[in-house]
C-alpha cells in the first residue's frame, strides 16, 4: 500500500512537474520556432520543406521512386537487382537536401541535440511497414577522439528512442572504432579505403546471432554500413539492417 501511495505520489509530481515546464517555456519548433502543440515536433512549415521519403521506393536499399510510377508491389533499384545492398535492408526517413542539411550539420556539429526528437520519430515512422524483427539496435560508433572533441554522438542519441520503439536494448559497447579523418569531401572509393578495418567488434558474445539494426544520421555513400556489416557477420551476427534520418539520392 505505502508502495503504491509513493507511486501515485510520484506522478502527480512529474505532471506538475511537466505542467510548470510547458507553461515557463512552450512547446516550440526546434528548428523555427514557432508554437507547436507537441515538444519536439516540426511546425507545419518545416515539415513540409523536407523531402520525405515513402512508397514507392526499393525494397531493400529505401532508394525513392517517383510517385507516378507502378513498379510492382516489392520493386528493386538497379543496385540492389544487382545484389548491391549493403545490408539486409535500409530505410530512411528523408533525402539529404539543403532543407535536411539546415537541420543534420547543426545537430551533429553544433549541439542541437533536441533535434533528436523529431529525427528519431521520423526514422521509426520510415521502419512502420518493413518486416525485421532486431535483436539489438546499434548506433554507428564514434571514435573515442571525436567523441571527446563533440561530447556526444549524435547516432547514440537516435538510436535510443528507436530502441524502446521496438523494445530491445541499445549496444554502444560491442563495437570500438578507430580515428580516421572525415570523409566529407571523398568519393566512393576514398571513402571505403578510408573506412576500411576502422571498426573492431571488442564483444562477439554480444554480437553472435543476433539481428542488428545500426542507427546513424546520413547515409552519403554506404562504406560506413558495408564495413560494420563486414565485420559484425565475421562476429556471427545474423542480418543487419540500417535506418537512417536521411540519404543521399543520387541518378540511376
Amino acid at each position: 500500500m505505502v508502495s503504491l501511495c509513493f507511486g501515485r505520489a510520484t506522478v502527480g509530481i512529474k505532471k506538475v512537474a511537466r505542467f510548470f515546464i510547458e507553461f515557463l517555456f512552450p512547446s516550440a519548433c526546434p528548428l523555427c520556432g514557432t508554437p507547436v502543440s507537441i515538444n519536439g515536433e516540426l511546425c507545419a512549415d518545416c515539415w513540409t520543406a523536407f523531402n520525405w521519403i515513402g512508397r514507392p521506393c526499393c525494397e531493400k536499399c529505401g532508394y525513392p521512386f517517383p510517385a507516378d510510377l507502378d513498379l510492382g508491389l516489392h520493386p528493386l533499384c538497379p543496385n540492389c537487382a544487382s545484389g548491391g545492398c549493403v545490408l539486409d535492408l535500409i530505410r530512411s526517413a528523408c533525402v539529404y537536401d539543403d532543407a535536411s542539411r539546415a537541420a543534420v550539420l547543426p545537430f551533429k556539429h553544433a549541439s542541437r541535440i533536441s533535434y533528436a526528437a523529431f529525427m528519431s520519430r521520423a526514422m521509426i515512422w520510415a521502419l512502420r511497414d518493413v518486416d525485421i524483427a532486431p535483436d539489438v539496435v546499434m548506433p554507428v560508433p564514434l571514435a573515442w577522439r571525436r567523441l571527446f572533441h563533440r561530447g556526444y554522438n549524435q547516432a547514440t542519441l537516435l538510436a535510443r528512442p528507436i530502441s524502446r520503439a521496438f523494445g530491445v536494448p541499445m549496444d554502444t559497447n560491442s563495437v570500438h572504432r578507430k580515428y580516421r579523418p572525415d570523409m566529407g569531401h571523398k568519393n566512393p572509393a576514398q571513402r571505403a579505403e578510408n573506412i576500411r578495418g576502422v571498426f573492431q567488434v571488442v564483444r562477439p558474445d554480444k554480437i553472435r546471432g543476433r539481428k542488428i539494426l545500426l542507427v546513424d544520421d546520413v547515409m552519403t555513400t554506404g562504406a560506413t554500413f558495408a564495413e560494420l556489416r563486414r565485420v559484425l557477420l565475421r562476429a556471427g551476427a545474423s542480418a543487419v539492417y540500417g535506418v537512417t534520418f536521411c540519404r543521399t539520392v543520387r541518378a540511376i
